[in-house]
């Protein structure tokens, strides 16, 4: 089972990285919500056109942005 190093560094085993296509050099996005961590592969232009009806709230930082959609009740 992977350790979190001293560096909170952590190796992610190979067979899931080959499992979602993560390679070295990609880049990923990480969020914690109900005391869990997910590392999510980043995708170039992977919302364009999904998102496309959604204004920003000029008000919110996306920090603020995210955190108010985390704590958001689930339906």
């Amino acid at each position: 089972m992977p350790r979190i190093g001293a560096k909170r560094q952590i190796t992610l085993p190979l067979a899931r990285c080959r499992e979602v296509g993560i390679k070295p050099g990609d880049e990923y996005r990480c969020f914690a919500a109900e005391g869990r961590i997910t590392i999510v592969r980043q995708e170039t232009g992977a919302a364009k056109g999904f998102l496309r009806h959604v204004t920003r709230d000029q008000r919110l930082s996306d920090d603020e942005s995210m955190r108010s959609a985390l704590d958001a009740p689930r339906r």
